[in-house]
């Protein structure tokens, strides 16, 4: 079960109401730093920039690649451990907004794991350490450590060394 704060009581979908639920000038400084980061070549300079400039907390040698997506609403809300991968295009969320409820979520990921590419981690989930996760998952639920996960519905396996 994904740990979410839900927002509920709205007559109209709560994303035409974006700005009462996050500062417009935060959603535009974060806009710009993630965009800067997601065309960066250096993966140093693109982790001290989401470091400083978003507030996430990562750990030495966490290395995002070529157009990987941290939230853009609430990226201070992504913890990642050391030495772990984002890959290519893959998408990491903290904020849904549904049509009657917006919700927000930790995003932890463990060390020395490996998002592949073009997954989507939705809010609320904690990935283990030492996980790997398959290209184009998408990632639903908590992940134990030492797991290989892949697919959509997400399937885990314990991983074999």
């Amino acid at each position: 079960m994904r740990k979410l704060t839900r927002h509920t009581g709205f007559k109209i979908n709560p994303l035409w109401h974006l700005y009462r639920t996050v500062s417009l000038v935060k959603v535009a400084k974060n806009f710009i730093v993630i965009e800067a980061g997601r065309f960066m070549p250096s993966t140093k300079l693109k982790h001290k920039l989401y470091q400083s400039g978003l507030k996430m907390e990562l750990g030495r040698h966490v290395s995002f690649a070529y157009k990987a997506m941290p939230d853009l609403m609430f990226p201070e809300l992504i913890t990642i451990g050391e030495n772990s991968i984002i890959g290519y295009n893959a998408t990491i969320l903290t904020h849904e907004y549904l049509t009657d409820e917006y919700r927000i979520g930790k995003v932890e990921i463990g060390k020395n794991t490996m998002i592949g590419a073009n997954s989507t981690v939705l809010p609320g989930v904690k990935i283990g350490s030492g996980v790997n996760v398959g290209a184009g998952t998408v990632v639903s639920k908590d992940i134990p450590d030492n797991a290989l996960v892949y697919g959509n519905p997400m399937k885990i396996r314990e991983r074999s060394e």
